[in-house]
């Protein structure tokens, strides 16, 4: 097969791709999906992982920290081994909060980021916070995809507190790469939550934008109560009073999705990232500027 042809067949299976995965009732399939992914029930179950294994992804369960699973939402959010990852100790460096495909990332350039070559949005419409706009109007982003069949919890970056948490309802646009390739400013239209975070040194920032997709729309915070789902009718701005250490658990998506993190001009991005490449929650992403 010559280069335009497989280049032609590539776009082909890209276009059924997004068509199938976001042209479906996405709000119905993403409550079927969390509907269904919970029924406790042995043969479901493992037929499900079966299947999903098959079809969709190898879920990798090797690294899991139990073998059984009571339903195939219990499959997605396991747990790891003990000491499967490895935290990177430099009080300097900013690790990956989770599992990731590492996507669009560098500068923030005139109060944009890159969401994919050629589209690029604005981070007040992503924020919808003019002080964060301001905070990182000269800094640094990355995007993190976890993949449906990756370790679905994140984790903190380096030492942090949390105290206030924005929760922005939306759609589910699916945020794979075929899609980002067509839907404009697509991570701000989806559901998302902002977690600005307070760091030791008060001139460094990060602030973390879990962002749903289609079946996934669900969102654990371990520091609040309340679970954000597309049934969520609490308030846009939730306080808090959380203190992390340096890779201890925040909380987990109920399937694969994508982590926006931002950074101040205190952070240079590591050298050795390149678009493309599977960064292994703990590894360093980010370190501080002398």
């Amino acid at each position: 097969m010559d280069s335009k042809a497989l280049i032609d067949k590539i776009s082909q299976q890209e276009t059924l791709n997004f068509l199938l995965t976001n042209y479906l009732p996405r709000r119905l399939a993403t409550q079927f999906i969390g509907w269904f992914s919970r029924i406790e029930n042995p043969i479901i179950t493992k037929s499900s992982i079966f299947l999903w294994k098959c079809f969709a992804d190898d879920l990798k369960l090797h690294e899991a920290k139990k073998k059984d699973f009571t339903s195939l939402h219990d499959c997605f959010i396991r747990e790891l081994k003990k000491d499967a990852r490895t935290i990177d100790p430099d009080p300097k460096t900013i690790i990956s909060p989770c599992d990731a495909i590492l996507g669009a990332h560098g500068k923030v350039e005139e109060k944009h980021a890159v969401q994919v070559k050629g589209f690029i949005y604005p981070i007040i419409e992503l924020f919808r916070d003019d002080s964060l706009e301001k905070k990182y109007q000269e800094g640094y982003f990355l995007t993190l995809r976890l993949k449906s069949n990756m370790y679905h919890r994140f984790h903190a970056p380096c030492a942090l507190k949390v105290r206030h948490v924005q929760y922005i309802s939306g759609d589910t646009w699916n945020v794979n790469p075929p899609a980002l390739k067509r839907i404009q400013k697509l991570f701000c239209k989806n559901e998302r939550a902002i977690i600005d975070v307070t760091l030791d040194d008060p001139d460094a920032s990060i602030t973390m934008v879990p962002v749903a997709a289609i079946l996934v729309a669900s969102l654990r915070l371990n520091f609040i109560n309340n679970l954000l789902n597309m049934n969520y009718s609490g308030p846009t701005h939730i306080n808090c009073d959380a203190t992390f250490e340096k890779g201890q658990e925040m909380g987990y998506f109920h399937q694969g999705s994508t982590i926006i993190l931002f950074a101040n001009k205190k952070f240079k991005l590591k050298e050795s990232l390149k678009e493309g490449m599977c960064l292994k929650m703990g590894e360093p992403i980010l370190v501080k500027s002398a």
